[in-house]
């Protein structure tokens, strides 16, 4: 098994030990994540550039790090080439519900005092888009599920802090090179309390995990029937019940 964007190896230790996971490799992009592990099989990689041989692996997991890649279809392609006949990828990635409120709150305030917006939130994939995506890489049986995540901060800029501890600032090449205005961050974070601030004055920010699973084709999955060979009516099927038109 392989695991995309390992960090710490938090996820490793959920991993190691589960029966079928004889050997799991811990990947990053980063060589200091990769060092900070503890597993027995470490390697630096970029998921855009995967160095597994084709059909090598059984499993491939990733937790919220392919929000990071420039070409998410072509990282889908190479880990499905990477899977072995009926191998399976689970994900977990970032959907564009994430930190709307923070989104609009920097784009009005920018809007209102430079008189023009900068790119300042990554855009992240759309649960509309990812079945489509993981099919035209070749996974066979996709599903793609969401979760919203609603966590409470004393204001806007203890937001900002925390995701920059996180590691998810802006790293957009075509974000604004120079320092953020005092009075553009003053008025997001003011436009952040008016718009989405509750009665204690604490402000909300939405994470929205969408979360992906694929497998390689593989003769013994099961298929859909051709249209028209179907043998039991919808009508039996819900105890001849008809509902009223």
């Amino acid at each position: 098994a392989v695991e995309l964007g390992c960090r710490d190896g938090c996820l490793a230790a959920e991993l190691s030990g589960l029966n079928g996971i004889e050997r799991l490799i811990q990947c990053d992009l980063s060589p200091a994540m990769v060092a900070s592990t503890s597993g027995a099989y470490r390697v630096v990689a970029d998921e855009e550039w995967l160095p597994f041989a084709t059909a090598s692996l059984d499993l491939v997991v990733s937790a919220l790090s392919l929000h990071w890649v420039n070409d998410l279809p072509g990282a889908l392609i190479q880990i499905r080439r990477a899977l072995r006949p009926d191998g399976l990828f689970l994900g977990a990635i970032f959907g564009g519900d994430s930190l709307t409120e923070l989104r609009q709150s920097l784009a009005r305030a920018e809007s209102e005092v430079e008189g023009g917006i900068s790119p300042r939130i990554a855009p992240f994939a759309e649960i509309r888009d990812l079945g489509a995506l993981l099919q035209r890489a070749g996974f066979a049986l996709p599903v793609v599920d969401s979760d919203t995540i609603n966590v409470s901060y004393p204001d806007a800029l203890a937001l900002m802090r925390e995701l920059r501890g996180m590691g998810e600032s802006n790293v957009l090449r075509e974000r604004r090179m120079g320092f953020t205005r005092r009075s553009t961050m003053l008025a997001a974070v003011e436009h952040y309390r008016q718009m989405f601030g509750d009665d204690s004055g604490r402000i909300p920010a939405t994470f929205q995990v969408l979360y992906l699973a694929g497998w390689c084709p593989h003769e013994s999955q099961q298929k859909p029937l051709k249209p028209g060979s179907g043998e039991v009516s919808l009508k039996t099927a819900l105890g001849d019940r008809e509902l009223p038109d």
